[in-house]
């Protein structure tokens, strides 16, 4: 086996594990090791490294994952693809797998994420099908193999706003009477998340995690997958953190996806007025979030490109606080106190809006 391109070495006890996987999977015992090239591929935001595997001895296309255990949930990750696959959610097959070890044998399904061919000519296509994979998704049991995306965890993820965006990376500290009325608006977001119909939500369902593969769109990194709230996975795709989309476009996707949700039996008796407000908050909760998770992968793990995509998550949050008075405090702390430290920092620039 040859390994090419590769910084880091791969692991003996991995490689030797390859070796012995391979055959078993293509149910070919003269396979030869030395017709096989890894090559490692970009990872994402958790510390997982990717080898795609390459022979002409192939007839299907592998993935060699290393998922560190000490950072890395590798026992959800194959639990919920294979319920996933098994429900006919399009998700890597899991051929070969050592939980403990974090060391899996899967299915390559290619690198043309929804994002690198999204345009105004596109969009309406490729998110009508990416929603129509969600709908089935969310139509799915909610199996025990997925935890509860609770208020418990829900305020914790709003927590890294407050300690990694505000105080290390903007190094702005809140006096008591500031911090009350972030932990008020706080609240209201978790009471309007945990008051939402609650469905298998995949929980970072963007452009980037979404692979056009064959017949449908594919999903990937789906392992913190909970049951949570309806309109989470729908936010994450319409106000993506790494493309914008119009406002009314916006509005307009998410009030037919809400319609389609009515009619498959998710919701009931909820207007209009109050799914938007559901894909609002909802929205806000998950940027307030964001902006914690990409300040720290910035400070923490050394993951600096995601400082690109803050100005995009800032606008996000500032447009939803302008629209709903019950935030109206918050808005203007986060406009007084927050915006012009924000706006002195190198990676603040203007935001585009593409059009649909």
């Amino acid at each position: 086996m040859t390994i090419t391109g590769c910084s880091t070495p791969l692991p003996t006890e991995f490689e030797q594990w390859i070796y012995q996987q391979l055959p078993l999977v293509l149910r070919r015992l003269d396979l030869d090791p030395s017709h096989i090239t890894l090559t490692p591929l970009n990872g994402d935001a958790g510390f997982r490294r990717y080898y795609r595997l390459i022979s002409t001895d192939f007839s299907e296309a592998y993935l060699a994952v290393f998922a560190p255990p000490e950072t890395e949930n590798t026992h959800a990750f194959v639990d919920i693809a294979r319920f996933l696959y098994a429900h006919g959610v399009r998700v890597p097959k899991v051929h070969s797998c050592n939980k403990n070890n974090g060391w899996l044998l899967i299915e390559d399904l290619g690198n043309t994420h929804l994002l690198d061919c999204l345009s105004a000519d596109t969009v309406n296509g490729l998110y009508g099908e990416a929603l129509t994979g969600l709908l089935h998704m969310q139509t799915l049991p909610r199996d025990a193999v997925f935890p509860h995306y609770n208020g418990t965890l829900l305020h914790a993820e709003l927590a890294l706003f407050s300690r990694w965006f505000v105080e290390v990376l903007l190094g702005l500290t809140l006096t008591a009477s500031e911090q009350a009325v972030v932990d008020g608006a706080f609240n209201l977001l978790v009471d309007q998340a945990t008051a939402q119909p609650q469905v298998v939500v995949h929980r970072d369902f963007h452009s980037r995690n979404i692979l056009l593969a064959g017949s449908a769109p594919a999903l990937i990194d789906f392992q913190d997958a909970v049951i949570g709230p309806i309109t989470y996975d729908l936010v994450s795709l319409l106000k993506d953190c790494y493309i914008a989309w119009p406002k009314i476009q916006v509005k307009q996707w998410a009030v037919a996806y809400g319609n389609l949700a009515l009619d498959a039996g998710l919701i009931s008796n909820t207007s209009e007025k109050q799914f938007l407000t559901w894909f609002d908050l909802m929205g806000l909760q998950r940027h307030i979030k964001v902006l914690g998770v990409f300040a720290r992968l910035h400070l923490r793990d050394n993951k600096s490109d995601y400082l690109n995509d803050l100005p995009l998550v800032v606008h996000y949050v500032r447009d939803v606080l302008h629209d709903y008075d019950d935030l109206s405090d918050f808005a203007a702390l986060f406009e007084q106190r927050i915006m012009p430290v924000i706006n002195k920092q190198s990676w603040m620039k203007e935001v585009t809006i593409h059009d649909a």
